[in-house]
């Protein structure tokens, strides 16, 4: 069975629907789009008029047989020449074609491997909880129990040593964990620009821009964690930052997130400071992973993992001394969350 109208522009991925003859009958706007060419253009044509090699495409519906499926990497769009990969399925109706652009395949993977990525540092750090947070709390106490004795000065100055060193970890500790899991999160409604106002402090000798639209709606987050994520862009900016820094929000029609079929909110925060390498960029969002002579590495660790609670994305782009990160959010109301 072929998707009805709402799937079809729901779906995440170009898609295109040929009758049994093998032309176009239906085309969503992400096909639209990666092939350069309205739906009225594509109607009609056969599947060798859009993508190439045609022997490749040719052999390709050769091998399908009703109720089956094939795929192949080998193949590009015609017009543009872009490898994608390429995959029919047979129906009653007709034909289905899927492809995925390999630029926009590199996307998805970049993003499952920092998914999975946040997921494992969230486990390693409830597990540090466990196994840690504890017997340093005893540590402590040991220790200011031990500060409250008569001692020389010396055995004094050892044991303040002592404290400030503990104190440290459990900070470093304490910073960790905010990249862990969050067993209960609470959303709420929430102004997404009234979060954003909040953080912005002012800063001599920085232009701080806002290019909001007005009719972003309300949408679930957990406002405080949302907050905090937030926070930290605005801190990376700070900190990068010449003399600018630019927030803009925008409604993204064309931007399509796993497992949502709504409206998606976009929220990007822009410095002109220096540019970010291509290698240090990639690796970002890892732990403990810093541009900065100081700094915990924490701090878009946090951005990606509170992006995953929310099941939106961050992405990066860095490039003639502007740097830009991306936040993008599902809308979601209470209805049909």
């Amino acid at each position: 069975m072929q998707p009805d109208g709402i799937a079809l522009s729901a779906l995440p991925l170009p898609l295109i629907l040929l009758d049994h003859d093998g032309r176009v009958t239906e085309v969503n706007i992400l096909a639209q789009e990666a092939l350069g060419k309205s739906k009225r253009r594509l109607l009609g044509l056969k599947l060798g008029d859009i993508f190439s090699p045609q022997t490749e495409v040719d052999e390709l519906i050769r091998r399908l047989s009703p109720h089956s499926g094939v795929s192949s990497h080998q193949i590009c769009i015609f017009s543009s020449r872009m490898p994608v990969s390429l995959h029919i399925s047979w129906s009653e109706e007709g034909l289905s074609v899927l492809f995925v652009p390999e630029s926009h395949r590199a996307e998805v993977d970049q993003h499952t491997k920092r998914h999975e990525m946040a997921e494992a540092v969230a486990r390693i750090a409830l597990e540090m909880a466990h196994e840690v947070k504890n017997p340093l709390a005893a540590l402590r106490g040991a220790t200011q129990w031990l500060s409250e004795q008569e001692m020389a000065a010396s055995s004094r100055e050892a044991v303040e040593q002592m404290m400030v060193g503990i104190d440290r970890i459990r900070d470093r500790i304490d910073n960790f964990l905010q990249v862990g899991p969050r067993a209960s999160v609470q959303m709420e409604m929430t102004n997404i620009h009234t979060l954003i106002q909040d953080v912005i402090q002012h800063r001599e000798g920085i232009h701080i821009g806002r290019v909001f639209d007005p009719s972003l709606p309300e949408t679930l987050v957990h406002p405080a964690r949302f907050r905090q994520a937030l926070e930290n862009l605005w801190q990376n900016a700070i900190e990068a930052a010449e003399t600018r820094i630019e927030w803009q929000t925008r409604m993204a029609p064309l931007v399509h997130l796993p497992g949502h079929q709504g409206q998606v909110i976009e929220i990007a925060i822009t410095n002109d400071g220096a540019t970010i390498p291509a290698a240090l960029q990639e690796r970002l969002f890892e732990p403990f992973v810093t541009g900065k002579k100081r700094g915990s590495g924490l701090g878009l660790a946090l951005v990606e993992r509170v992006m995953v609670e929310h099941g939106g994305r961050v992405n990066m782009k860095s490039e003639n001394g502007r740097t830009t990160l991306t936040l993008q959010l599902p809308v979601k109301s209470e209805e049909n969350n």
